[in-house]
C-alpha cells in the first residue's frame, strides 16, 4: 500500500474571502473528518503536492502532518472546478484502527481465459470495486480470476475472492466480466 506524505497549513480564517485567499496562494482547502464522529480540522495544502495522490488509478492512504501530528487518511470526496477541472477543495476521513470504513479500489483481472484463446473477446464491465473494511486491513486493490471462463461466460461480483477482513459491498449478482462471442463463431 502507498502512503502519500503531505504537509498540511491550518487555516488562520474560513468563509469565502480567505478560502479564495488560499487558492489564489496555490494552495487547495481541506477537512479531515474523524472516523466515528469528532471534530473536523480545517487546513490546507499545496496543490502541487497533491497530485500524486488525486491523479491516478491506484488507491493509495495519505499521511496528512497537522502542527506536528501525523493523521492516516483516504481522500473521501474532490470538487474540481467546473471549467478548468483544478481542484476546489478535498475532504478527508482519518482512519482509526478496528473501525470499519467503505473505500473504493481498483478492479484487476488475473490469469488467461480459454474464451479469449479461442477466439472471444474479453470485456471488462465494472474497473472499480466498493469495499468494507478495518485499516489493518485494507488492500490496494481487488484481484478476480479470468483463468475459468469460457466462451459466452460471465464471472459476477459473487466469483471474487476477497483476503480475510475485506468484505466487497456491491451487490453480488453484478456481471464483472464476459468473454463475447464473435459473430464469426456463432454461425459454426
Amino acid at each position: 500500500m502507498e502512503i502519500i506524505a503531505l504537509q498540511g497549513h491550518r487555516k488562520e480564517a474560513s468563509g469565502k474571502v480567505a478560502t479564495r485567499k488560499i487558492r489564489r496562494d496555490n494552495q487547495v482547502p481541506a477537512v479531515v473528518y474523524k472516523s466515528g464522529g469528532g471534530e473536523a480540522l480545517q487546513f490546507a495544502l499545496n496543490a502541487a503536492d497533491i497530485r500524486h495522490l488525486i491523479y491516478t488509478s491506484k488507491f493509495k492512504l495519505a499521511e496528512i502532518t497537522l502542527d506536528g501530528t501525523k493523521h492516516k487518511c483516504i481522500v473521501k470526496d474532490i470538487q474540481f472546478h467546473p471549467v478548468n477541472d483544478t481542484v476546489v477543495h478535498i475532504d478527508f476521513l482519518e482512519l482509526v484502527p478496528g473501525i470499519k470504513f467503505k473505500a473504493t479500489v481498483p478492479l484487476r483481472f488475473s490469469g488467461t481465459a480459454p474464451g479469449v484463446k479461442a477466439g472471444g473477446k474479453f470485456i471488462p464491465q465494472l474497473r472499480q470495486i466498493n469495499i468494507l473494511t478495518t485499516p489493518e486491513k485494507v488492500v490496494d486493490e481487488v484481484t478476480a480470476d479470468i483463468s475459468a471462463m469460457d466462451l459466452g461466460s460471465t464471472i459476477r461480483v459473487r466469483d471474487i475472492t476477497t483476503p480475510d477482513g475485506v468484505e466487497i459491498t456491491n451487490t453480488a449478482a453484478v456481471p464483472v466480466a464476459m468473454i463475447e462471442i464473435p459473430r464469426a463463431l456463432k454461425g459454426k
